[in-house]
């Protein structure tokens, strides 16, 4: 245990002080004498415990005001620090919202599976800072890096097709991620991009993307999701929604391409299982060993204290109010 406060325990020769104030009023000006023929009565009847008991108010007072000010003190525990070895890197996750994410070769849907697996990885992650960034016709930051595991995920739950401009803008999704990543000091930097389409949109290309994202360290895993051939995409007819298979469109040599200039690896998913296996895979591969100092964890002892003067206040209360009235 320690002080948050430490000076503050000299206060503690206040209670010293009124001690030797209160001995001083008992000893010396309040000793009542009275002259009698006899002792005798007096002898035999020993001393009277009702008569000490009229101290012990003081008593209480005291030890209240002696822990009313450790607990200002703020009195708290905590265990040493270690250095321990963890496991952490810096990742973006970028991901297209294309409206072609809606299609339904995966289940229930490309964006939902995308979203839900994310969501697994993320949480097999304690140790790392993860963003999100989405893109479709441009991109944005949805969430910057940070270990807030609830607000990522949160994040990444309202993560939705037709929240900007359609389109598959592989260029500027990519180079937003590496931007976010750029100014790291964390020995391993990674995006996570997955996407189902064709690069048709934005004002980066994809190649000058992922020549900066080498240029800083950025190594880049390329995840193309979608079925071989065709698959079932809703479409919206006048009769309402109907279910129409289109045909599959991936630019795989770019992907590929993308990887092997950051040094990554290009993945294709054809349904949830595989899309899994290779966030898996992922994980395995980026394990980024570091020594940190672990931070204690404090407990505030404070409380016990304030209780201990509490109770003491309160039974000096009760004391003056229902024996000290009865003492003769």
């Amino acid at each position: 245990m320690y002080f948050e406060y430490p000076k503050i325990l000299f206060l503690e020769i206040i209670p010293v002080l009124l001690i030797l104030h209160y001995l001083y009023l008992e000893l010396a000006e309040r000793n009542p004498h009275l002259r009698v023929s006899v002792s005798t009565p007096w002898k035999l009847s020993g001393g009277s415990v009702m008569g000490w008991l009229r101290h012990f108010p003081f008593v209480l007072r005291i030890l209240a005001l002696v822990m009313i000010i450790i607990a200002i003190a703020r009195p708290r525990s905590s265990e040493a620090m270690e250095r321990v070895d963890t496991e952490g890197i810096d990742i973006m996750l970028a991901m297209d919202v294309s409206t072609s994410m809606l299609a339904r070769d995966f289940k229930p849907d490309r964006i939902s599976a995308a979203k839900d697996i994310a969501i697994e990885f993320i949480s097999q992650r304690p140790s790392d800072r993860i963003g999100i960034v989405v893109f479709a016709g441009e991109s944005y930051t949805q969430c910057p890096l940070t270990t807030d595991r609830a607000t990522l995920i949160n994040l990444m739950k309202e993560v939705q097709t037709d929240l900007i401009e359609d389109g598959t803008a592989i260029g500027n999704g990519l180079a937003t991620a590496v931007a976010r990543l750029k100014d790291s000091d964390a020995k391993s930097r990674v995006v996570i991009l997955l996407t189902d389409g064709v690069n048709n949109r934005g004002e980066i290309t994809p190649q000058t993307a992922a020549e900066i994202a080498g240029t800083y360290g950025v190594r880049v895993y390329t995840i193309g999701v979608g079925a071989m051939g065709t698959a079932p995409y809703p479409v919206m007819t006048p009769w309402g929604v109907d279910v129409q298979n289109v045909r599959v469109e991936i630019d795989e040599d770019l992907l590929a391409e993308i990887a092997e200039t950051t040094g990554g690896r290009y993945f294709r998913a054809t349904d949830n299982t595989k899309l899994m296996e290779i966030y898996s895979e992922i994980n395995k591969m980026e394990k980024a060993r570091t020594s940190i100092d672990s931070f204690p964890v404090y407990k505030e002892l404070f409380g016990t204290y304030a209780l201990i003067a509490l109770m003491a206040l309160m039974l000096e209360l009760i004391f003056k109010l229902f024996v000290i009235r009865r003492l003769p």
